[in-house]
């Protein structure tokens, strides 16, 4: 079985795959799926994490770049993505190390999306964690 390829589809068909391997008592060929089902799982997680935060970052760069934008609208699409990065830290505390890889490069895209959605080149040379995270960001 190409176990790379098969936890790179399916996590659940993968786990089953496992199983089944186990009952056969195929033990080498059950550890080696659990290996890259460990490593698939951990890519899964990182994706979701770098996504959410690209995500919010994006917000924060247009509350910046488009002042008369700022609406409720945008306060929830900023409280939504730090729940949902709350919620992947929570269940995978280990994504914190992962949080400062994904800075830089999800910094870079979201000014791409900042730009492609509102036609500014954004002139914002980067945010703070404080910025990202703590930073609270209010309609009058």
């Amino acid at each position: 079985m190409n176990w790379k390829e098969q936890a790179a589809t399916s996590h659940y068909q993968t786990a089953v795959a496992i199983q089944q391997a186990l009952m056969a008592k195929n033990i080498e060929e059950a550890e080696y799926g659990i290996g890259e089902l460990a490593e698939a799982l951990g890519r899964s997680d990182k994706r979701a994490l770098r996504s959410q935060l690209t995500r919010l970052m994006a917000h924060i760069i247009k509350w910046h770049i488009q002042p008369e934008r700022r609406s409720r609208s945008r306060i929830a699409g900023i409280s939504n993505a730090r729940i949902e990065i709350e919620g992947i830290l929570e269940d995978e505390p280990s994504q914190k190390r992962n949080l400062l890889q994904l800075w830089e490069k999800s910094f870079r895209d979201a000014k791409k999306l900042a730009r492609d959605e509102t036609g500014i080149e954004p002139k914002i040379s980067g945010l703070t964690q404080e910025d990202v995270f703590e930073q609270e960001y209010f309609f009058n």
